[in-house]
């Protein structure tokens, strides 16, 4: 498959570039994909949530009233999760969220994620995008220029850039990430893909093994 090459500006470059159909071409794996963005949307959860229990909450642990005679049901303590103030019953404690998944399928739901959005016709090829300081305005240009202003956009850096990412951070629905560190989830959360060309080597070598 092959895409044309746009500059900064937005402009063709007249260059084309080849993308692998090992990698942007492959027939979508749906149930692959629900398994990676399931761990990914999991791995985010802290699991910090705890309710006190009966154990846990103040009160007196006297027998509030006698056993029987009363007309009511019977009642051991003021601090049971029946009555006004007491422990919660069965609440959430702390847990691990994360669970494992294969690495081949991990790069099956990838593929298929970016099989997507070759099929939409969302993906755009820029030859570079140099920032020598972070630029909100710069940013928001750029997307301007390539006419997705307003989108949920994905632009992918073939490595680490601190000012494009510092320079992207304040703008809505926009997301930077290195080749590295593209996942299924943020793929398909974006209405389009931005490739920076020197991602797209890194992209191929990390999705096509």
């Amino acid at each position: 498959m092959k895409l044309k090459v746009l500059n900064s500006q937005g402009q063709e470059t007249g260059r084309e570039v080849e993308i692998s159909d090992a990698v942007f071409g492959v027939e979508p794996n749906d149930h692959a994909i629900y398994l990676d963005v399931k761990q990914y949307l999991a791995n985010q959860r802290q699991g910090t949530h705890k309710s006190k229990d009966r154990s846990e909450v103040r009160g007196s642990t006297r027998k509030i009233k006698r056993q029987k005679g009363t007309g009511t049901a019977r009642a051991g303590a003021i601090r049971s999760g029946v009555m006004k103030g007491g422990g919660r019953m069965h609440g959430p404690r702390p847990r691990d969220y994360s669970f494992k998944l294969n690495k081949k399928l991990k790069q099956v739901a990838r593929r298929s994620a970016l099989a997507y959005k070759a099929i939409e016709n969302k993906v755009y090829v820029v030859d570079s995008l140099a920032m020598e300081a972070p630029s909100t305005k710069s940013y928001v240009e750029f997307l301007s220029n390539l006419n997705l202003s307003g989108e949920r956009t994905l632009l992918v850096t073939g490595a680490t850039d601190q000012n494009v990412y510092l320079s992207c951070r304040n703008v809505q629905n926009a997301e930077v990430l290195p080749a590295s560190n593209v996942n299924t989830y943020q793929v398909l959360k974006a209405k389009s893909l931005i490739l920076l060309e020197d991602s797209i080597g890194k992209l191929e070598e990390q999705l096509s093994n």
